[in-house]
């Protein structure tokens, strides 16, 4: 195999892994946890605790999974990012879960919850949408590209681009008005 072929790093990393070695899966580890956990991290209303937990449990599942990596259909860092996605929609349930029991706590039975702040609504919010409307909407939003910047990355026009904003923007304030009831 030569160097440059996409994949042959991670496909020798793969069978490393799976072969035993240790070293390999810190190679896997030291490469993608930075990404991972940032990926985590806003995708769980910008709360660390919320992130540590999300990566965690993705790397324990990623570990369990190896064998379901498959370096020839996409690199490792998007295949254990998938994996956080499904990771980040369960425990979004469970978090909501919890802070409704929390809200029906012995010392609070009868008053309102109070709201959740903000950040971690967008985050839940963020997290409730299909990849392709979060893609877009942090693009504009978080890295500021404009919709021809934003065209470009995703190779299609800036009135395709346009529509795609405006879908993930509706679909984004109807996931958000859905979580703040309290608005």
């Amino acid at each position: 195999m030569k160097p440059e072929q996409p994949g042959n790093d991670e496909i020798a990393l793969r069978a490393a892994v799976l072969a035993g070695s240790e070293a390999a899966w810190q190679v896997f580890y030291d490469r993608h946890v930075q990404s991972l956990y940032a990926f985590a991290w806003y995708r769980s209303g910008r709360r660390s605790d919320r992130a540590e937990e999300v990566v965690q449990e993705t790397w324990l599942t990623a570990v369990r999974r190896l064998k379901a990596f498959d370096p020839a259909r996409g690199p490792f860092d998007a295949w254990l990012k998938g994996i956080a996605a499904n990771v980040l929609r369960n425990q979004r349930r469970r978090w909501r879960r919890d802070a409704r029991a929390k809200a029906l706590d012995d010392d609070n039975l009868c008053q309102e919850p109070p709201p959740p702040e903000n950040g971690e609504l967008i985050g839940l919010a963020l997290t409730a949408l299909p990849q392709r409307y979060q893609a877009v909407l942090r693009a504009k939003y978080e890295e500021r590209l404009s919709v021809s910047e934003i065209a470009a990355r995703l190779g299609a026009t800036a009135k395709a681009t346009e529509s795609l904003l405006a879908r993930a923007r509706e679909a984004f304030r109807s996931i958000f008005q859905d979580l703040n009831p309290h608005d």
